[in-house]
């Protein structure tokens, strides 16, 4: 397959953009504020910048998107610019797919859901409470009135390795590691499905390499609040100075409102993959320890 990864200097594309080369396909890697490593520049808000990558060259069967404003209480704050890098943004590839037809992944969230019932499987209703996850349901709604042929995957809590170590699990690993005081205000009441970056390329490859569509979760089996999920990090560095301070989501302050009982099952892509099994946080940090 030829594979356009839009965001592949993110922590999902750039785990894609990895194991699909892996696995012998030809893939070709964006960026458009941060150029990570075998990645090339292009804007989606802007088609015609003459600095975008060649896609006429590449002509690709697959545009998976990663892509998108991901700061929810940014988003919270700046509801235009959130709208156009999610929404608008997310238009222009369907533009792209219809003009390559090539299928599209979209790349979602459990924020699509008010985390009152969660963990959540792929139809439940959706309700999102945040500008955020509003934007992530057009976009995915977008994506299937395109075609229905193409593909969504919801996930939440991503950790993993990517080339900034951006993610939660990662900046803690790093400030333990360099010997830093950490200081972490976290919330107790907000509960999501953690999964590792590369677990989800390697389940998108699968679904991927049999033509599946519709919405899959891709979650593992750890369910966390983030207290609960750093402490589990810090565990493994026992000599860590740190002080962990719980609080309720209530007290934090935050700008948009967080889908509490959040998190995701993953019955449906179990049941068609038996035989695919998940990591956990242990066994990632297990394999960062050594």
């Amino acid at each position: 397959m030829r594979i356009l990864i839009i965001g592949a200097s993110g922590l999902i594309g750039s785990n894609c953009l990895r194991y699909f080369k892996q696995q012998g396909h030809e893939v070709l890697g964006t960026y458009f504020s941060y150029p990570a490593k075998h990645t090339v520049f292009l804007d989606t808000l802007n088609p015609q910048n003459p600095e975008n990558a060649d896609l006429d060259a590449f002509s690709p069967e697959v545009i998976l998107n990663c892509g998108a404003l991901t700061h929810v209480d940014y988003c919270e704050q700046h509801p235009e610019e959130s709208e156009q890098k999610t929404v608008q943004s997310h238009r222009t590839v369907l533009e792209w797919a219809s003009k390559y037809q090539a299928k599209v992944v979209y790349i979602s969230t459990d924020y699509v859901f008010d985390g009152q019932n969660g963990p959540y499987t792929e139809t439940d209703t959706v309700n999102p409470v945040s500008v955020y996850g509003k934007h992530k349901l057009q976009a995915e709604e977008l994506t299937l009135r395109h075609n229905a042929h193409n593909l969504i995957l919801r996930v939440t809590n991503v950790y993993g390795d990517e080339e900034r170590g951006k993610n939660f699990v990662a900046r803690i690993i790093q400030q333990a590691k360099d010997k830093q005081k950490l200081t972490l205000t976290l919330p107790v009441d907000q509960y999501a499905t953690p999964v590792n970056g590369w677990d989800v390329a390697r389940a998108l490859h699968l679904l991927l390499t049999d033509d599946k569509s519709g919405i899959y979760n891709i979650a593992s089996t750890d369910f966390l609040n983030r207290v609960e999920l750093a402490l589990k990090v810090l565990n493994y560095f026992p000599e860590a100075e740190y002080e962990l301070i719980p609080k309720f989501t209530g007290e934090l302050g935050q700008a948009a409102e967080r889908p509490l009982m959040g998190g995701l099952i993953t019955a449906k892509f179990s049941a068609e993959y038996p035989r695919f099994l998940f990591s956990s946080v242990d066994d990632y940090l297990n394999r960062i320890y050594d």
